[in-house]
């Protein structure tokens, strides 16, 4: 009897493999036979208010505790008012059993305003004004990682009020940890191990098969790539890879610096264009860990997770299935891919312009 041929994975139910975490996702793409193109939704979520007098971020407003925000021009950076990890802490172990247990946890908690315009976001920010966040963020993470109480750094932004962000205004946050959290210690160990068995890099290797794939690609510049990830959980999630080897923002040249701008800027357009919302997400980078040991085997690189999947209304939610069992998602990574491509998305030039 002939053998009967196989369903393309676009068309049949099939889990795919993430190595940097050891999980596996769940894709029904048979579940959307046709790509759905979104409910046409007004413009929506962007506002023309420069400066809110009840922001506590915007320049010159009282902030908790007896603090005023100054009246700033460029980035602002301040430690948080209300920090989730302090740099001493009074916590004692408890080791009651080995079910039960508990440790300090010491740290420092910092927010990044971008700019002093209430109203601006990232991809509606000048080209210039974002590098001058990156170089804010390059700086940080050098101040913070020569600390030997700090482990971890991690940067990132929480951008609307779906994402839980309490303040509009266009800003981020550094949580800067004495242990490595569990994301990047797991990102850690199999990046660690697959150099040990390759001798090469994990996501070096994986940036060669989608150049050579494509389908995946949604833009790249001279030195970064953005991608939706074969093993993509949200609708529209992607990763910001740079195309050279390193492990965190202090060793970019200055060039991918001016690249990384260019790069948070067409994908963070990309995103307000699909839907024609002020397209929430939580971006962050993973970098590598400030213990004081090498890592060779870390590849700098930015999650961006978005919730939206059909407009600007609808969201996608982690329930039943995948809180109980594993992630599932409808279309396919290749699908939000094309979608994410096909949307305007003008190209900026490294000088700002247009």
């Amino acid at each position: 009897m002939p053998q009967e041929s196989a369903t393309p994975l676009a068309q049949s139910p099939h889990r795919r493999y993430n190595p940097l975490l050891r999980k596996w996702v769940l894709i029904s793409p048979q579940r959307t036979q046709r790509p759905w193109l979104g409910e046409v939704n007004a413009p929506s979520g962007f506002s023309d208010l420069r400066h809110d007098p009840q922001c506590y971020l915007c320049p010159g407003n009282p902030r908790a505790g007896g603090h005023q925000t100054p009246k700033y021009d460029g980035v602002y950076v301040f430690d948080n008012d209300y920090p989730a990890l302090l740099p001493q802490t009074t916590a004692v172990a408890e080791a009651a059993s080995p079910l039960l247990q508990a440790e300090p946890e010491l740290g420092r908690c910092k927010v990044i305003c971008f700019h002093p315009d209430h109203n601006l976001t990232l991809p509606l920010m000048q080209l210039e004004d974002i590098r001058k966040v990156v170089d804010t963020w390059t700086e940080e993470f050098a101040t913070l990682s020569a600390d030997p109480n700090l482990g971890y750094i991690q940067i990132f932004e929480n951008r609307g009020a779906m994402m839980g962000a309490s303040n509009p205004h266009p800003h981020c946050q550094i949580w800067a940890t004495q242990h490595v959290p569990d994301e990047p210690a797991l990102e850690t160990e199999t990046q660690r191990d697959y150099l040990a068995e390759k001798k090469t890099c994990m996501l070096c290797d994986y940036l060669a098969v989608e150049s050579k794939a494509k389908d995946r690609i949604v833009t790249e510049n001279e030195h970064f790539v953005a991608l939706v990830p074969w093993w993509a959980v949200w609708p529209f999630e992607t990763l910001l890879l740079p195309k050279r080897h390193l492990g965190t923002m202090p060793g970019l040249t200055e060039a991918e610096k001016a690249s990384l701008a260019d790069i948070l800027k067409q994908i963070t357009t990309r995103y307000d264009n699909l839907f024609q919302t002020s397209f929430p997400y939580t971006m962050g980078f993973h970098q590598s860990p400030v213990d004081g040991s090498d890592h060779p085997e870390w590849h700098f690189h930015a999650h961006f997770y978005p919730p939206l999947l059909r407009s600007a209304t609808v969201r996608k939610f982690m329930v039943g299935f995948e809180l109980l069992g594993m992630p599932q998602r409808d279309i396919t990574p290749e699908s939000a891919a094309e979608r994410l491509r096909a949307v305007p998305a003008p190209h900026f030039t490294l000088t700002g312009s247009r």
